[in-house]
C-alpha cells in the first residue's frame, strides 16, 4: 500500500461485496460512510468495524434522499477520497420476451441512473480538491453477452463506458476512475436474481470454485491504494475455472 484513502463511501454496504470492502478499508483506518436501505443492518456493520463510521440509509432510486443524505454528512466525513459505486443487482434470467419489465426498470434505475447520479454529486468536491477516486463495480456481463442477460448485461456495459468517459472528462483533475469487472463470485447475487429460489442460486456455483467477495475486495483495495499518479482504467477478474463463452448456434431438429 502506497496511498491511503482517508474517507471512503461505499454504496450497498450491507451486501456481501459491501461488507468485504468495508472490512478491508477499516483495516487501514479509513473513515467509512456506509450506505444501504436497512438502517439496522448498517448499524450492525458499523459496530463491527473499529473505525469512525457514518451511516446513510436510503433507497438508491430516491434521488431526493440521496442528495439530502450527502448534504447532511458531518464535517469529518465530507471530503470523500474514494467512492465505491457498489449498489446494484440482477433480476431474473428469462429470455427477453418473457422478462418482467418491472425488473428491467429496477435494474436500470439502480445499476445506471442511481450510479450516475451518485457519481455526479460526489465528483464536484473531488475536482475542487483535485483529489479522489471513483471505483465502479462493473461485471464481465458488460463485456460478454449471455442468454437471459439482456438488460443486466446492458447496464454493466453502461457502467464500463461511463467509467471510461469519466476518465476523458477528468483529464487534468487528478481524480481517478476505475471499473472493476468481476466474473463469477459466490455471493447472495444469484439468490437475489432468482428471487429467493435457493436451489437455483446454489446450482450457479455448484462445483465452480468461484471467486469470493474478499477476492473482489482485494482487487478494489489494490486499485485504490496505488500511488495517485497510477490509474487502473479497467480490471477484469474471473475464477480460474471460468472462461469466455463459446458462440452458440441454433440447429434445426
Amino acid at each position: 500500500m502506497t496511498y491511503k484513502p482517508e474517507t471512503v463511501l461505499i454504496t450497498g454496504a450491507t451486501g456481501d461485496f459491501g461488507k468485504a470492502f468495508a472490512k478491508r478499508f477499516a483495516e487501514i483506518g479509513s473513515n467509512l460512510i456506509l450506505h444501504g436501505r436497512n438502517a439496522e443492518k448498517l448499524e450492525t456493520l458499523a459496530k463491527s468495524l473499529n473505525v469512525p463510521c457514518h451511516i446513510c440509509a436510503f433507497d438508491m432510486s430516491d434521488k431526493v434522499a440521496m442528495a439530502a443524505n450527502l448534504d447532511a454528512l458531518p464535517n469529518e466525513f465530507k471530503n470523500i477520497d474514494l467512492l465505491i459505486n457498489n449498489a446494484g443487482l440482477a433480476l431474473g434470467q428469462e429470455a427477453a420476451f418473457n422478462a418482467n419489465p418491472d425488473d428491467w426498470d429496477t435494474m436500470i434505475d439502480i445499476n445506471t441512473k442511481a450510479l450516475a447520479r451518485m457519481t455526479n454529486l460526489i465528483l464536484k468536491g473531488m475536482v475542487e480538491r483535485k483529489k479522489g477516486h471513483i471505483i465502479n463495480i462493473g461485471s464481465t456481463a458488460g463485456n460478454y453477452p449471455y442468454a437471459g442477460g439482456h438488460v443486466y448485461c446492458a447496464t454493466k456495459a453502461f457502467v464500463k463506458q461511463f467509467s471510461l468517459s469519466l476518465r476523458a472528462d477528468l483529464s487534468g483533475t487528478n481524480v481517478r476512475v476505475t471499473n472493476i469487472e468481476p466474473g463469477m463470485v459466490e455471493t447472495q447475487f444469484s439468490l437475489v436474481r432468482f428471487k429467493g429460489d435457493q436451489s437455483k442460486a446454489d446450482a450457479v456455483y455448484q462445483g465452480a470454485n468461484a471467486l469470493q467477495a474478499e477476492d473482489v475486495a482485494e482487487s478494489v483495495f489494490w486499485a485504490a491504494t496505488l500511488p495517485p499518479h497510477f490509474n487502473v482504467n479497467r480490471l477484469e477478474i474471473m475464477p480460474t475455472s471460468q472462461s469466455f463463452a463459446g458462440l452458440s448456434v441454433y440447429r434445426k431438429q
